[in-house]
Formats: structure tokens, sequence, C-alpha cells
């Protein structure tokens, strides 16, 4: 790899990713290690949504979902405080409300989807959540922080924009922007930093399965390879909470399908809490412990059987929607409009 490609690798990623450094300007710098202030517990005013959070075991979907959840993840989920918090949350973007009454918590090792039709702020959320646009009302909680204020404990990928065949930066490469694409220059060859570098990125390409086209030029790659070395260089600083923009926007079914999945091992296996922004619901649905769905000014958050019903959707998108259960319990949305 030529230094031409890596500094074209990295402005073509700084030209994608407005709000990563924004949000990076605003954030302090934190250790993966360090120990972090408790959130604080709260009571909403409206009970509603956690009652279906405290009810969702018993939701058979859910029940199914969460059987693939290693106990001690499970266990340490449900115990520990949340840590992302939207209590009475609501944003205003030029003078006009995108959507208001967001109650939600996010535990560690759980698997949330923000989801609705385009233009409904559904990014604008994680832009709340990460510090880059304020709350118009209500609160937000990051880690028991202020939004913007989690370090390298919260890790980011932006809306998708595929590279051409003529990136000739290799995957790996690509990854190692996520540990040292923020600094100028060439790191220097050799040293204890560097080997523990290699080890981690190839650590992490491991985990999401790209270790066989990882030396390949990105330009190479297929759309769904090229998600998998995005997700890695996202997971590389080892966040506690990571941030997903339509990670499966551009995809074939088949790819949708199975980057979904890897989130969501990846997800329940290291303890990671995911919030993903999605467009379509279907592929990813029963992979998840957590919806948001935002429609019409609105919001309804909970376990997916209880947010994915007919009633829910028909209101929020304020025409008929039907939600379907096929013979393996799994829940399908149909007649969805689209924005």
């Amino acid at each position: 790899m030529t230094v031409r490609d890596m500094t074209a690798a990295r402005q073509q990623i700084r030209d994608g990713e407005p709000e990563q450094t924004a949000a990076r300007r605003q954030l302090t710098s934190q250790r993966a290690g360090t120990q972090l202030p408790r959130a604080d517990r709260r009571t909403t005013q409206d009970g509603t949504v956690h009652t279906v959070a405290i009810e969702q075991a018993a939701v058979p979907v859910q029940a199914t979902a969460a059987a693939t959840i290693p106990a001690a993840v499970a266990t340490t989920a449900a115990a520990a405080d949340p840590v992302l918090e939207l209590r009475g949350a609501a944003v205003r973007v030029g003078g006009r409300t995108l959507w208001s009454g967001v109650d939600l918590d996010v535990r560690a090792g759980e698997f949330v989807a923000v989801l609705g039709p385009n233009g409904v702020g559904k990014s604008t959320l994680l832009k709340v959540l990460l510090g880059v646009l304020p709350a118009a009302e209500g609160e937000a909680r990051v880690l028991g922080l202020r939004p913007g204020q989690g370090g390298d404990r919260v890790g980011y990928l932006p809306q998708r924009r595929s590279f051409g065949p003529g990136m000739r930066i290799r995957g790996v490469d690509l990854v190692r922007l996520g540990l040292d694409g923020d600094r100028w220059g060439l790191p220097l060859p050799g040293g204890r930093r560097r080997r523990e570098q290699a080890e981690r990125i190839a650590e992490v390409v491991e985990l999401v399965g790209a270790t066989a086209y990882a030396h390949r030029p990105i330009g190479e790659c297929s759309g769904g390879e090229q998600q998998r070395l995005l997700i890695a260089q996202a997971l590389v600083r080892r966040p506690a909470v990571l941030l997903l923009d339509e990670p499966l926007d551009s995809l074939d079914l088949p790819n949708q399908s199975a980057v979904a999945a890897l989130i969501g091992r990846i997800c329940h296996q290291e303890g990671v809490a995911v919030v993903m922004v999605a467009h379509d619901v279907n592929p990813i649905l029963h992979h998840l412990d957590r919806v948001v769905y935002i429609a019409g000014g609105g919001a309804v958050a909970g376990a997916p059987g209880e947010v994915v019903t007919s009633e829910n959707l028909t209101r929020l998108y304020g025409t008929p929607v039907e939600v379907l259960r096929t013979a393996d319990g799994r829940l399908v949305v149909v007649g969805q409009p689209e924005a």
C-alpha cells in the first residue's frame, strides 16, 4: 500500500463521516478499561415502555431470540444499569419536531434497532446519542454521562459509502484506521504498541469473519465483505456502545441477513450494546432484543413482540400495515409504505 493510497483512504473516510468527526472533537479521551460512573436510576413519567421491557421475557418471539444469548451475558444485561438512556426525549431540526416523547433503556449485550420510513429522524437519534445534536426536550445519557463524553467507549459507523474498484488500500489497513486514523502521518514500524495493534486488528477481523479477504484491496471486496470490514473498524477500539447508521443499506437480501446475524452475535458474545438504524425491518427482526419504531412524529419502544403489531404500525404510519407471525414464530411486516 502506497502513501498515496493511505492518504486517499483517510480523506474518503473523513469526507464520509462528518458526524463522527464532529463527535470525536467533543469526546474526552478515555482508555478502554477506565471505570465509568454508573448511570443514574430514574423513573419515567410514562411507565408504559418500562412495563414492556419488564415483561419482555413473556413474549414468545423474544424468548426465542434471547435463547441464543450466553447465560452470563444475559444475566449481566438484565441486572446492570442501562448504558444508554433516553427520557422523554424530543428533537427539532429547522424548527420542526421530528419526534418526541421517546423513552428507552439499552443495557450491555442488547441489540436494539431504530426503525421507520425515510425522513422521520432515525439517524438524528444517533446524532443525539453522539452529542452532535442536543435533545430539544428530555434527557439523554450514554454510559452514565452526557452524550459526547464517552470517548473511545462509543463506536460509530456512519451511513455506508461503498469503495470503488480504484481503492487499493487493503482491508486490514482500513480496519487499522479505526485505531490511528484520527492521527496525522504514518505510524512508525516495529515496537510493542505496533505489535499489540496488529494483534487486535487480526482479532477483530477474525471476529467479523473477514480473515480470508482482509489483505485484499478494499475495492475488490464485495459489498457485504466491505461492510464486515467497516464493522471491524468500528469495533477495533473495544467500544462498550456501538452505533450503526443503516449498515444494511445497498446490500442484497442474503447479505442483509448475514450482516444482521453477525451484528447480533457480536452484540451478545462481546457484551456490546448495539443501536442500529434500519429501514427494512424483516431481515433483522428476529435478531433484536428491543425496537424503537419512529413514524409520524411519534415513537414506540419496547420488545419486538409488543411494538411490532398491526395496531401500532397502522397508527404510526397512518395507513394499514399488517404484521404476520410465521409458523416458526417469526414476525413479518407486510404492506409497509415507502416514504
